[in-house]
């Protein structure tokens, strides 16, 4: 597992950003936000006291235009106190085989009562009942994206595999 690990931070490190779509090819920031709506659900992946990594499933809301994504959970679970260790994490957007999304950024947790009243889901009461006290706010702001979607054409690199790359400003 370790070795694995080691390999992914290989080929993480050794990306480099593509240029810009030429004219008349597909926007991979559209195709990317195409996508994430398109598959709703997202894996969250966090890194526990040890380093190792932990994923769970996510209802995240819609990436706003600079693609920061913001989910919900309990102020209690695990991922709150992984984030306050250490804010690094991935969200990752599975579209079957048609390829998927992966935004690298930082989260920090949000537990101001106006924007989780912006935020709050219909059908979250199961989850939540105490809104007040027992909803906690993820806003996970990007710094780097890779896509693969095939049904825009956004196939990566043929030998390396490597997928597009799109970095963001901070």
């Amino acid at each position: 597992m370790i070795k694995y690990l080691i390999f992914l931070c290989l080929i993480v490190l050794s990306c480099t950003p593509k240029p810009p779509p030429e004219s008349g090819a597909v926007d991979a920031t559209e195709a990317a936000r195409e996508l994430i709506k398109r598959v709703g659900k997202c894996a969250l992946i966090t890194l526990d006291e040890s380093g190792q990594p932990q994923v769970r499933t996510m209802d995240p809301f819609e990436p706003e235009p600079d693609f920061t994504i913001w989910l919900a959970t309990n102020p209690q679970s695990r991922k709150v106190t992984q984030i306050e260790n250490n804010p690094a994490v991935t969200l990752y957007y599975a579209d079957g085989d048609n390829g998927y999304v992966s935004l690298y950024g930082s989260a920090k947790l949000i537990n101001d009562q106006t924007e989780k009243d912006i935020r709050w889901k219909q059908g979250w009461e199961q989850f939540y009942p105490n809104r007040k006290e027992g909803y906690l706010l993820i806003k996970v702001k990007p710094s780097r994206m890779e896509i693969i979607d095939y049904k825009s054409g956004i196939q990566g690199d043929s030998i390396t595999w490597q997928p597009e790359v799109i970095l963001f400003k901070e």
